[in-house]
């Protein structure tokens, strides 16, 4: 039984990325690329685009309806 390694395209870079348990950055190709992944991460930099709703600004209750948090003084 032959066994082939599967090669993947890295996400960072494009460079050619091999899938196994011998590379510890998989999918990435590089320590370099996976920590530049982790940067944009860090940085919230991902983002999944949507469209803000009214509950993102409101609880749509009045002021008399929210529940009472109490404060420490």
């Amino acid at each position: 039984m032959t066994s082939k390694t599967k090669t993947i395209k890295c996400p960072q870079c494009g460079k050619p990325s091999i899938w196994s348990p011998e590379n510890k950055f998989r999918p990435f190709c590089s320590e370099r690329c996976k920590l530049i992944d982790l940067g944009t991460w860090a940085n919230e930099e991902y983002r999944i685009p949507t469209t803000p709703s009214e509950d993102d600004y409101s609880t749509g209750m009045d002021d008399d309806e929210r529940p009472h948090t109490p404060t420490r003084h």
